[in-house]
């Protein structure tokens, strides 16, 4: 009697990390965990965080392979950390885990002021640090609202000082883009003064507006879309906030000068209509000229990563199982090719199409991941 024909073992792709540790499993780091799960960028993920609850979350949501409470000789296993604190527990989270990181990991944060943390990860001796910022968020803050769409098509600085060592950048961009967002390299000083005004800025002025409506309750009543686009980064964390743009006053202050002049500048053109219809030309040309950022996370899209070999037809193995099975691909994406092979990004129509076709692929011998 014949032997039966087994089917092939599932394939993974070489992943970039061995042992790759998210620091602080809030919202970003939750949703950088996710996307190293997902696009099979690290064979292991371990949540490091000082609260159990938001381990224990972290671990049911299948963000993390691992978690662990507090930094140890464990440490030294892994070839990426990232820190991904709140900004006033980044530096000294930094100063907690620099006795413990091996010199040939690749170091990385998520903060959204550069200067400091550069500083103290270069007095700490810590060679392998590359500091980042991915311009993603959300006002719903915490690990339950992690999702790895949030990075996707994102600008993710990278602040390099002159002792960051270029194979240290390296990774650090091979990372960035493998996790679907756009690196930019810039200095840590250039990074804060831009930020300040694009990011920081804003959540003043609109803390500004906010309070002004909150004393008149008249002004609530009239307040509509455009008031609450306008102040829509005020409904974000209070105490993640002021300690974002306290961490940038130097170059905040220098912002809000500015800012200053031009609101003089505006009022004094209430007076000259023809100076004031250039200033609205003017700004209709530069907010029209902003490129649109589109992220998949708004409208939620439910997605299942395929790991496939690198040979033909593969595409053509998981569209055709599906299909037959009458599952519906509304979206396909071919995710970075590595040694072993890649991976497919299908986009279904809900949760229940999700488990379905999970459960077709890996019957077809497919390693499959993903969260609806």
């Amino acid at each position: 009697m014949p032997e039966p024909v087994l089917p092939d073992p599932p394939v993974t792709p070489a992943p970039l990390f061995e042992t790759a540790v998210v620091a602080g499993v809030g919202l970003i780091g939750g949703s950088v965990a996710m996307g190293l799960r997902q696009r099979f960028l690290a064979r292991r993920v371990i949540g490091l965080d000082a609260s159990m609850d938001v381990l224990r979350e972290a671990e049911a949501l299948g963000l993390v392979d691992e978690v662990r409470p507090g930094p140890g000789e464990w440490l030294r296993e892994a070839d990426l950390v990232v820190l991904a604190a709140p900004m006033r527990a980044l530096i000294p989270l930094a100063r907690e885990l620099a006795p413990y990181l091996n010199p040939a990991a690749l170091v990385t944060d998520v903060g959204s002021v550069k200067g400091g943390i550069s500083a103290e990860m270069e007095r700490l001796g810590v060679r392998g640090f590359v500091a980042g910022h991915p311009m993603a968020g959300s006002e719903r803050g915490g690990v339950t609202h992690a999702n790895a769409a949030l990075l996707e098509n994102a600008v993710w600085v990278l602040t390099p000082t002159d002792h960051t060592p270029l194979t240290a950048l390296s990774r650090a961009r091979t990372l960035v883009e493998h996790l679907g967002a756009a690196p930019v390299v810039m200095p840590p000083d250039a990074h804060d003064a831009l930020v300040a005004t694009v990011s920081h800025l804003p959540y003043l002025a609109s803390l500004a507006l906010t309070h002004m409506v909150a004393r008149d309750e008249r002004l609530s009543l009239l307040a509509a879309g455009g008031f609450r686009d306008l102040t829509r980064v005020a409904s974000g964390d209070p105490r993640m906030s002021r300690d974002m743009v306290v961490e940038n006053r130097t170059a905040l202050k220098e912002a809000l000068a500015r800012f200053r002049r031009q609101l003089e500048r505006l009022e004094a053109d209430l007076d000259e209509p023809e100076e004031l219809l250039a200033a609205a030309h003017e700004g209709k040309r530069t907010r029209d000229s902003l490129p649109v950022v589109k992220r998949s996370l708004l409208p939620q899209k439910h997605d299942l990563v395929v790991a496939v070999p690198d040979r033909p037809n593969q595409i053509g193995a998981v569209t055709q199982a599906l299909g037959a099975a009458g599952v519906n691909i509304k979206d396909i994406e071919v995710l970075a090719i590595r040694e072993e092979g890649g991976a497919l990004r299908l986009g279904l129509e809900s949760t229940e199409a999700v488990a379905h076709a999970a459960q077709i692929l890996r019957a077809e011998g497919f390693e499959v991941r993903g969260r609806a």
